[in-house]
C-alpha cells in the first residue's frame, strides 16, 4: 500500500512537470531522479502548486494547511533549490521552475552531502543524453526555444558591433542585473562523475536576479560583483566556451558557458540533427576563401561542427583544404573567429533578425500556444475540478486547426502579446 502511494505520488509530481511548456517525458530513469530529490509527501505537496509564481497563504490553501506549516515547507524546498523563492515588497513568492533551465541544473551548482550527486549524474546522463526524448521534446518542439546564443563581442567588426543591442550583449547582462550568482556548470560536473569532463572551468555558471538572487541566498551560488562577472566571461571567451542564455530581452535569469563535449544542447546538435537547439544569434559566419590557409583551427573549435575543410581545388598546391560553412548550423556565436589567426572568417549580420520574447512571461506564453498547453497556463488552480475540466475543454479547442493556425501566427505571439504583457505588467 506504502509502494502504491509513493508511485501515485511522484506520477502525480510528473504530470504536473508537464503541464508546463518545458516539461519532462515520463521514464522509470526520472522516477528515480525525483526519488533523489523529493520525498514523497514533497512530490504529493509539489504536484498540488500552480504554475505561476504563488505566496504561502495560497499555498497553505492548496495544501490545506496552516501557513506556519506551509512556510516551513516551503523554505525547505528552496534550500534545495526545488524551488525559487523570489521577494516581492518585503514578502515571499515561490514559484516551482521547470526540470530545465530549473531543479535539474540546480541540484548540481554545487557539491552537496545531502544528494547522492555521483548517482544524480548518472541518471541524467542516461534520461537526457541516452534516452533522447527529453531533449528532443524541450529543444525540437515549437521554433520558440528555451535558450539564445550571445554573440563573443570582441569577435564582431567596429561596424557590425554598432548594430549589437544591448540585450545581445552577454556583458550587458552582468552589468545591469540586480543580482549575480557564480555555480558550477552542470553539465561539466553531471560528466565529471562519469569520469568525462573535460579541463574547461567549471566554476562559471552564471545566474542573474531573481534567479540569482534565490540561489544565492540558499548557498547554492556565490555573490560577485560585476568586475568578477566580467573577469569570468573574458575566461568563458578564452577558453572557447559559448555563451547561451535564456530566450528574453529582459530580466534573463542565467547564461550557462558551454563547451562542445559536455553541453546537453550542443551534444543534441550533432547527435540527433537539432539544427537550432537553442536561438542563433542575429549574426551568422562568412568565409573569406582567398585568406583561408586551411589550417583548421576554427573547425576544431566549432562547438557544433558548421565547419569543415574540403579541398581547395588548388591545381599549383593539390594538397590545400580551405574552410567551408554549413550557415544552416552555424549558431553564430564567433568562437571560431577568434581562433582563425589568417582573419579568413568574419560575423556577418543575418538578413532575418531572430525574434526574442521580451520576458519569461512572454516566452512561456507563446513556447505554450506552439506546443498547444495554453489552457495550462490560463486554469492553472488544477486542485479545483473546475480548472481541470475548463483546461481539458479549452486543450481540445486549441488544437483545432483554424484557432492553432491563428495562435501560432508570428504577430499573435510578438507584437499583441508583447503589449498585452507589458500593459498588463506581468
Amino acid at each position: 500500500m506504502a509502494h502504491h502511494a509513493a508511485k501515485q505520488a511522484y506520477s502525480k509530481l510528473i504530470e504536473r512537470l508537464n503541464r508546463f511548456p518545458q516539461g519532462a517525458p515520463p521514464s522509470k530513469t526520472l522516477n528515480s531522479i525525483l526519488k533523489i530529490l523529493f520525498t514523497k509527501e514533497e512530490a504529493s505537496l509539489v504536484s498540488l502548486l500552480p504554475i505561476k509564481p504563488f505566496t504561502v497563504q495560497k499555498a497553505a490553501q492548496v495544501w490545506k494547511k496552516d501557513e506556519t506549516a506551509a512556510r516551513s515547507i516551503l523554505e525547505s524546498l528552496a534550500e534545495k533549490a526545488l524551488l525559487v523563492d523570489i521577494e516581492v515588497n518585503e514578502d515571499k513568492q515561490y514559484v516551482l521552475p521547470p526540470p530545465m533551465a530549473g531543479f535539474i541544473e540546480f541540484s548540481m551548482m554545487r557539491t552537496r552531502g545531502d544528494i547522492d550527486q555521483s548517482l544524480l549524474g548518472e541518471l541524467y546522463h542516461q534520461y537526457i543524453n541516452v534516452e533522447d526524448k527529453f531533449i528532443t521534446d524541450l529543444m525540437g518542439r515549437g521554433e520558440t526555444q528555451l535558450g539564445r546564443v550571445f554573440v563573443q563581442e570582441k569577435a564582431l567588426t567596429t561596424e557590425n558591433a554598432l548594430h549589437v543591442l544591448d540585450y545581445e550583449r552577454a556583458s550587458n547582462v552582468i552589468k545591469s542585473a540586480s543580482h549575480i550568482g557564480i555555480s558550477m556548470c552542470y553539465c561539466r560536473h553531471k560528466m565529471q562523475h562519469l569520469d568525462k569532463a573535460c579541463d574547461a572551468p567549471m566554476d562559471i555558471c552564471m545566474t542573474f536576479n531573481t534567479t540569482g538572487a534565490s540561489l544565492i541566498r540558499h548557498g547554492h551560488a556565490r555573490k560577485v560583483d560585476i568586475s568578477e562577472g566580467l573577469d569570468l566571461l573574458q575566461q568563458a571567451w578564452d577558453a572557447n566556451l559559448v555563451q547561451f542564455g535564456e530566450n528574453n530581452r529582459n530580466r534573463v535569469n542565467f547564461i550557462c558557458n558551454c563547451c562542445a563535449c559536455c553541453c546537453e544542447a550542443m551534444i543534441a546538435a550533432r547527435k540527433l540533427g537539432i539544427m537550432q537547439p537553442v536561438h542563433t544569434s542575429n549574426f551568422v559566419i562568412q568565409s573569406k576563401v582567398n585568406q583561408c590557409k586551411g589550417c583548421g583551427k576554427c573547425v576544431d573549435s566549432c562547438p557544433v561542427d558548421a565547419l569543415t575543410l574540403v579541398s581547395a581545388n588548388n591545381p599549383d598546391k593539390p594538397n590545400s583544404n580551405k574552410v567551408l560553412v554549413d550557415q544552416k548550423l552555424c549558431l553564430g556565436c564567433g568562437v571560431c573567429v577568434r581562433n582563425c589567426k589568417n582573419s579568413a572568417l568574419e560575423l556577418e549580420r543575418r538578413e532575418k533578425r531572430i525574434l526574442t520574447p521580451l520576458d519569461t512571461t512572454h516566452r512561456t506564453v507563446v513556447m505554450a500556444i506552439e506546443r498547444g498547453m495554453l489552457q495550462h497556463l490560463i486554469f492553472d488552480n488544477r486542485v479545483l475540478w473546475s480548472h481541470r475540466m475548463l483546461a481539458a475543454v479549452l486543450g481540445a479547442i486549441l488544437r483545432l486547426p483554424p484557432l492553432k493556425q491563428i495562435l501560432a501566427n508570428k504577430q499573435i505571439k510578438s507584437r499583441y502579446l508583447e503589449t498585452a504583457i507589458q500593459k498588463l505588467d506581468i
